[in-house]
């Protein structure tokens, strides 16, 4: 009955947001970087900071930590929505919000003083790396919930490494989102408040599942992002172009952009992608090594062999 209720709660905060955003003129503009050709309302994304605070509210009300570190990055890619922040700003609560999600895990006890940089590295680039990912019409909501379907599935079948509502609340706020947004003409955008905060809650899960099961495989529950997201980042330095500013060369986006593939289409091919190698990862017990190299590989090798082909000629820098 609760979760019956949740679902209910964010269909009406749902709406009274997109009245808010319309009124208020939170919207996203298409300009010659955009996927989208119409203007659209932005944030639909805060659905996932609600979440986070009902989860908190009703399910633990002493997880601070944790639920703090969410809603401090949560509310910083709001305001980065609204009005355009610099950089050393959001870096900076990024920063703190990931101090408090390894101080919420005992990490500064528990870890090797060499590994918390490393963790600082990786938590706040895959946080990022999502927001990238962040493009086309259904993407974010749809990738996201395959994830953490598959979180739920490994916490209930196979180790528990946290409680159930902590994925089952996400996974309705997704439901809500994408009612709203998997559509060919979306009502509302995530924007980054919704990118960067499910980011960071799935980092958040997956570090769990890590540290509970001590096996490392979990992480590749975000290797079709990881890929596209790292060969693309590898393919503007190469082009010598500043990584951090907007573009349109992620594989995704050379699909939806350069080839008109539809929107709802190309999210799909990569949920798809995901879905099968999470049952992957879920079904076999081999060696961290094979694993990465049956998982990612794959993805390597179409990324590097079809992306120059699909590219229009002015943006190719392959031989």
């Amino acid at each position: 009955m609760i979760y019956l209720f949740l679902i209910i709660l964010f269909f009406l905060f749902s709406y009274f947001y997109l009245n808010l955003a319309e009124r208020l003129n939170i919207i996203d503009k298409p300009n010659e970087r955009s996927s989208h050709k119409t203007v659209t309302l932005r944030g639909g994304g805060i659905l996932f900071p609600l979440a986070m605070l009902c989860y908190a509210v009703i399910f633990s009300p002493s997880s601070y930590f944790l639920v703090g570190a969410l809603l401090l990055i949560g509310m910083i890619s709001f305001w980065d929505d609204v009005q355009n922040l610099p950089n050393r700003v959001r870096l900076l609560v990024h920063l703190l919000s990931v101090t408090m999600l390894l101080y919420a895990f005992e990490a500064f006890h528990i870890w090797p003083v060499w590994l918390i940089p490393i963790g600082y590295f990786f938590i706040i680039g895959t946080i990022n790396g999502y927001n990238f990912m962040d493009g086309i019409n259904g993407m974010t909501g749809l990738y996201s919930l395959i994830g953490l379907c598959s979180l739920l599935f490994v916490n209930v079948y196979i180790e528990p490494f946290t409680d159930n509502a902590f994925i089952i609340c996400p996974i309705l706020a997704s439901m809500v989102f994408l009612f709203f947004n998997f559509r060919k003409k979306a009502k509302c955008f995530a924007g980054d408040v919704g990118s960067v905060s499910m980011g960071f809650w799935m980092i958040a899960l997956i570090l769990m599942a890590i540290i509970e099961t001590g096996s490392i495989k979990y992480i590749l529950f975000l290797s079709v992002y990881g890929v596209d997201t790292a060969l693309t980042v590898g393919h503007r330095l190469l082009l010598k172009q500043n990584i951090f500013e907007a573009h349109r060369l992620h594989f995704y986006q050379i699909l939806a952009n350069d080839k008109k593939v539809n929107h709802l289409v190309v999210a799909s091919i990569y949920g798809g992608l995901q879905l099968g190698i999470n049952w992957f990862l879920i079904s076999v017990e081999m060696g961290i090594v094979p694993l990465v190299g049956l998982s990612t590989l794959p993805l390597v090798v179409v990324y590097v062999g079809l992306k120059p082909k699909l590219m229009k000629k002015e943006k190719k820098v392959y031989a």
